[in-house]
């Protein structure tokens, strides 16, 4: 089971091996979140250069593990386990060592409790999100789109759709709703690694939530054998959310697709509040 952490406002990606009841962490997110450096896989490169032992451990004892990317398609990433993390600590000078290493201990009991009481899953990422500043409408919101989004995956593997494949479907239902690529609209509002959801507005989430959930519908409905039919579903779906946005945007005179993201918005939040 992968999962997103959240470490003093930066995003560490893991995963959760259930036979070994372990997360593994990526190495290269441990990096960026314990230096300032703008280029953490090539610093991981230096350090495990500059230090022998560290490469050959690292290299001997973490396994590459396939982890989600901004994009949402699952690459395998160097990744290791507390203990790993630990040694990699010793060779990076920080001053947020002490704090990280506090903050591993608290990750793994939080998901010991997490398996005895599901919803605290769900509570901690409502307190990562306004840790980070968004709102509790928003967050609502964001948490439904994680429900309906985990409900079009299981839909789209019963109906034998490869993993390598859902981001070919999520294309065409983003291109279908928005007139935007996944990539292209994460470009329009100048992200880069960023989670494109997590940069949406509230009205862009209940549209992108809208052409999803339909998808699902449609696929339970017509129940599509081969990955042709499950591109055209895709389609159809989409659609169903590009109509909404269309009549929208008639209704308002505005256009629903905005270039703000997270950043900007938070930005404008807390202007509101001052004022």
């Amino acid at each position: 089971m992968s999962n997103m952490k959240l470490f003093e406002q930066q995003q560490v990606r893991a995963h959760w091996d259930v036979e070994a009841e372990e997360w593994y962490f990526s190495l290269v997110d441990v990096v960026a979140a314990l230096t300032d450096t703008v280029n953490p896989t090539d610093y991981l490169k230096k350090i495990r250069k500059r230090d022998e032992e560290l490469h050959r451990y690292l290299g001997t004892n973490c396994p590459q593990v396939a982890m989600a990317t901004a994009s949402g398609v699952k690459r395998k990433t160097l990744a290791g386990t507390t203990e790993h993390i630990l040694r990699l600590i010793q060779s990076i000078p920080s001053k947020k060592a002490e704090p990280f290493k506090l903050w591993l201990a608290e990750v793994g009991s939080e998901r010991l409790k997490q398996m005895e009481d599901p919803e605290r899953g769900i509570q901690q990422a409502l307190r990562d999100y306004r840790q980070l500043g968004y709102s509790d409408d928003w967050i609502n919101q964001r948490l439904k789109s994680i429900e309906i989004r985990k409900e079009l995956t299981d839909e789209w593997q019963r109906s034998g759709v490869h993993e390598q494949q859902f981001a070919i479907l999520t294309n065409i239902i983003s291109k279908a709703w928005s007139g935007k690529t996944v990539k292209e609209y994460k470009q329009h509002k100048g992200l880069k690694q960023e989670n494109l959801r997590d940069n949406m507005t509230s009205t862009e989430l209940i549209l992108n939530m809208l052409a999803e959930a339909s998808t699902k519908d449609i696929s339970q409905a017509t129940q599509p054998q081969t990955f042709a039919q499950n591109r055209q579903v895709a389609q159809q779906g989409g659609n169903v959310a590009k109509v909404a946005r269309q009549e929208l945007e008639k209704q308002t005179g505005k256009t629903v697709i905005s270039p703000e993201n997270a950043r900007s918005l938070h930005k404008i939040g807390r202007k509101k509040d001052d004022a």
